[in-house]
């Protein structure tokens, strides 16, 4: 049976554990000057309905890395953006690579496509949710400060797809989550639902942060909500991660963000550039525990 990673908890904590591990590994490796082209002659389809800084330049650099080759397509390049059924797409275009990454607003559309597609899919983001970016968050954390299972987390801002999920890892890797939103700025009811048991929900930032051992962030408005921007703004006007807000924090606690990140706005330049950041880390990590997630869906 195909595996995917469309939605965080498609996978058993042992195997992301075991992603994380090997991306560690993986890096090192790749520092030290180590060639691994254990993905030669394998091909990862890409298709993007959302621009990405990150996302395109980690999977493709990935598959270089690995040996392998990517193809990047657009809309525009495919006849999706012409109307051709997913389903269709999504057998043609599995028949000829050995895995599909797809970073689309809808995510029932990652899901249809996944239905089928012959080979592995991952969701590279979607409107629900942004599972590759939770591994490599993981990762840095493990790499900084050990392992996450106990620690507390402190959610600060839009209940996102990236919040929600958090929701999902937290369940999974036994964390304490503390959310915080503006009114009607909450995570989806089905996330609350599904993953209240290991999340609780505050009002005051301050509260959120209090004793937390990491503070995340993203931006305020996302892609396809610039219409929203001046709205959004004076709705999160309170919920900015500044130094004062960091103060509530453990001592030692780190900051991270997804990125792309508007200093001054979600995250102060104090936060965002200082000691406790751990940002560009967090960033060059989606490329290495991407590469692990690649070998464990091609490989088998």
């Amino acid at each position: 049976m195909t595996k995917n990673f469309i939605n965080f908890d498609d996978l058993r904590l042992k195997d992301l554990q075991g992603i994380i591990d090997r991306a560690i590994s993986l890096k090192k490796k790749h520092k030290s000057g180590k060639i691994n082209d254990s993905l030669k002659n394998k091909t990862l389809a890409m298709i993007f309905d959302k621009s990405s800084t990150r996302t395109r330049v980690s999977f493709e650099a990935g598959m270089t890395q690995l040996g392998g080759q990517s193809l990047f397509l657009s809309e525009k390049d495919i006849q999706l953006g012409r109307g051709e059924p997913i389903t269709d797409s999504a057998i043609v275009i599995s028949s000829m690579v050995d895995a599909v990454m797809l970073r689309l607003s809808s995510h029932e559309d990652i899901v249809e496509f996944s239905k089928h597609s012959s080979k592995p899919v991952i969701n590279a983001l979607s409107d629900e949710s942004h599972p590759c970016q939770i591994l490599a968050d993981l990762m840095t954390y493990q790499e900084y400060k050990g392992s996450i299972q106990g620690r507390k987390i402190a959610w600060i801002g839009d209940g996102c797809n990236v919040c929600q999920t958090y929701m999902q890892a937290a369940a999974i890797f036994d964390f304490e989550l503390s959310i915080t939103t503006p009114v009607g700025y909450e995570p989806s009811n089905m996330f609350i639902q599904k993953y209240q048991k290991k999340v609780n929900f505050f009002n005051n930032p301050m509260d959120a942060c209090r004793d937390a051992d990491m503070v995340v962030t993203d931006v305020w408005t996302s892609m396809g909500q610039e219409s929203e921007k001046k709205q959004r703004e004076a709705a999160f006007k309170d919920f900015q991660v500044n130094q004062e807000l960091m103060s509530s924090a453990k001592k030692d606690a780190v900051f991270m963000h997804c990125l792309p990140a508007y200093r001054g706005v979600e995250v102060s330049s104090e936060v965002i550039d200082g000691n406790q950041s751990v940002v560009w880390s967090e960033a060059e990590n989606r490329l290495h525990v991407q590469k692990s997630l690649l070998l464990y869906l091609i490989e088998g």
